[in-house]
C-alpha cells in the first residue's frame, strides 16, 4: 500500500474510526500520540521568547481572548474558524478564558482574528 493510498483511507474514516486506529497504533507501537502534541505546542512558546526580547521589532503577535462577552456561542465559531480546533476544545477555550487564541502569527492576522472576535461580542487582546 503506498503513502497516498493510506492518506486516502484515513481521509474517508469517521471520527469514531480514527480514534480505534489511533488507540490501535499506540498499543501496537508502545507510543503515545499526546506526546508528539505536547512537544509541538511547546515549541511555538520556546521561539515566542526570542521575540519578547527584541520588542522594538516584534513581528509575532499572540491572540488573547480576555472574555467571551454576551454572545459564547459566536466566539465559539470564531475560535473554531481560525484555529483547527474541534467544538469542545474551542467551547473549553472560551471557557477558560483569558486563554491564547493563536500564537506567534503576524500582525496582519492577528488583527484580522481580533476584530472577528470582537464582532462576535468577545473581548480581545493583542501581545
Amino acid at each position: 500500500m503506498t503513502k497516498e493510498e493510506i492518506i486516502k483511507a484515513i481521509e474517508e474514516m469517521t471520527v469514531l474510526e480514527l480514534s480505534e486506529l489511533v488507540k490501535t497504533l499506540e498499543e501496537r507501537f508502545g507510543v503515545s500520540a499526546a506526546a508528539p502534541v505536547a512537544m509541538m505546542a511547546a515549541a511555538p512558546a520556546a521561539a515566542g521568547a526570542p521575540a519578547a526580547a527584541e520588542e522594538e521589532e516584534k513581528t509575532e503577535f499572540d491572540v488573547i481572548l480576555k472574555a467571551a462577552g454576551p454572545n459564547k456561542i459566536n466566539v465559539i465559531k470564531v475560535v473554531r474558524e481560525v484555529t483547527s480546533l474541534g467544538l469542545k476544545e474551542a467551547k473549553d477555550l472560551v471557557d477558560g478564558a483569558p486563554k491564547p487564541v493563536k500564537e506567534g502569527v503576524s500582525k496582519e492576522e492577528a488583527e484580522q482574528i481580533k476584530k472577528k472576535l470582537e464582532e462576535a461580542g468577545a473581548e480581545v487582546e493583542i501581545k
